[in-house]
């Protein structure tokens, strides 16, 4: 993999306007009318919100994440992408350097809701 230059600066202020939530992945499922969407139902302890993420084709089986705790970016507004409405997006690393992508993952189990700064 070629690395990637390093992006512009941003101030502290800018990257605590991020709020980067660890929630567990409680159930995966098909997104009818997208061949790349699936639709993630995720548990932040308090609430539960719906989140698209374009894994179908990055993985073999995307429905190992089921179970998993991982991280969300959860102040995104929502947005609706082929029939559905996704309340967040998935925190995952490799996309951008066209590598298959891994889930960026608590070391070990938190509570849902934690946030990640």
């Amino acid at each position: 993999m070629k690395q990637a230059p390093i992006k512009d600066l941003i101030t502290f202020e800018d990257f605590e306007k991020l709020d980067i939530r660890a929630g567990t992945i409680t159930a995966v499922s098909e997104v009818e009318k997208s061949d790349k969407l699936m639709k993630l139902t995720v548990d932040f302890g308090d609430h539960v919100r719906s989140i698209l993420a374009g894994i179908k084709q990055e993985r073999e089986n995307p429905y190992e994440i089921e179970g998993k705790q991982a991280l969300f970016v959860v102040n995104l507004p929502e947005r609706k992408m082929a029939g559905e409405v996704s309340q967040g997006m998935l925190f995952d690393i490799g996309y951008a350097d066209k590598i298959t992508p891994c889930l960026l993952m608590p070391e070990k189990s938190i509570p849902n809701g934690c946030r990640a700064g």
